[in-house]
């Protein structure tokens, strides 16, 4: 089991610029014992202003579901989008974790042709091959955004995943439970929306996402669309339960346009279908000076919390939650 691994010796942190210097995957040193302890040991620079964002492993447990095994490969490779520019990097970490060397790169043209889509984002192996999220399709900047599938081996860009996306647009995240052969996808925006800073025009008018989309994996078809209605916006970072027997996660909400909070969501099964329910609000704070406010926020004289991200400890005890804002 994952929780019982060896304790990583290195992380690696992406650090994306916006002052015309390059894009860095970052290596720290993670090993109490070592005179860097804590450390950036290492950079790789990337792309100018890419972006580059998340990222996944080339492999993991999820790769090796009994229906369709990858028996050869190893978790070697970091798959990096870049989220304004992209492209795709392949990073080789075996022969010095430490050290990772770009071995391939798709570029942005490759990655519109091959797979439909553009401004690719999340990242996670997986039982067809490495499935990759995007914002936009291809030569759009708009929806509809989704998933499209590269190779496990030699990372070529296999193609759009969905079938039937049915009332699906936006995109932004995604994740599954493999054991009752169920994905979930959630929304953001579009690029449009989020380039240059979240659009406050878009944002009032409640053009953001707000729902969560159930898939069957093996027909990659939209089967249930839960819709937390949109008074909440940006629904971001889906967490399921590690436990392959549970049918359960947590998904953040970003912005509650009536009082500025953010909130978490569980999603279940639900006799033949799913449901979705909150189960924590998170207020927004008063700040200590008022005048330190941004304009956006000097009449309302809050502060929102701002709820980018989440994470569910191995042993589905504990939920993390990282509040932006306060």
């Amino acid at each position: 089991m994952a929780i019982e691994a060896p304790i990583e010796d290195v992380a690696y942190v992406a650090a994306p610029r916006d002052d015309g210097n390059p894009d860095a995957m970052c290596v720290v040193d993670l090993n109490p014992a070592s005179d860097t302890y804590g450390e950036i040991v290492h950079k790789l620079e990337l792309g100018v202003r890419d972006e580059i964002h998340h990222f996944g492993w080339n492999a993991c447990s999820a790769a090796l579901c009994p229906y369709a095994p990858h028996p050869y490969i190893e978790r070697r490779y970091l798959v990096v989008p870049a989220l304004r520019g992209s492209h795709i990097y392949i990073l080789d970490v075996k022969e010095d974790p430490k050290a990772p060397k770009l071995i391939k790169t798709l570029d942005a043209n490759e990655v519109e042709e091959r797979s439909g889509y553009t401004r690719p984002h999340t990242v996670h192996c997986g039982p067809e091959g490495i499935y990759i999220s995007a914002l936009a399709s291809a030569g759009s900047e708009e929806g509809p955004g989704g998933i499209f599938l590269m190779d496990h081996y030699n990372f070529n860009i296999l193609g759009q995943w969905e079938v039937e996306r049915g009332p699906q647009s936006l995109s932004y995240d995604f994740w599954w439970h493999l054991g009752y052969d169920i994905a979930v996808t959630s929304e953001w925006g579009y690029p449009a929306m989020i380039e240059n800073g979240v659009s406050l025009e878009d944002l009032g008018e409640r053009k953001f996402g707000h729902k969560i989309h159930i898939w069957d994996i093996r027909h990659r078809k939209n089967i249930q669309t839960l819709d937390l209605g949109d008074d909440y916006q940006m629904i971001l970072e889906l967490r399921p339960a590690h436990d392959p027997t549970k049918a359960y996660g947590f998904v953040n909400a970003v912005l509650n346009m009536n009082d500025l909070s953010s909130s978490i969501w569980t999603w279940y099964k639900d006799g033949d279908g799913w449901g979705i329910q909150k189960i924590i609000d998170i207020p927004a704070q008063a700040p200590e000076n008022p005048d330190d406010l941004p304009p956006a926020l000097k009449d309302i004289g809050m502060i929102p919390p701002l709820v980018t991200d989440h994470i569910l400890s191995l042993d589905d005890k504990f939920l993390y939650v990282s509040c932006w804002g306060t």
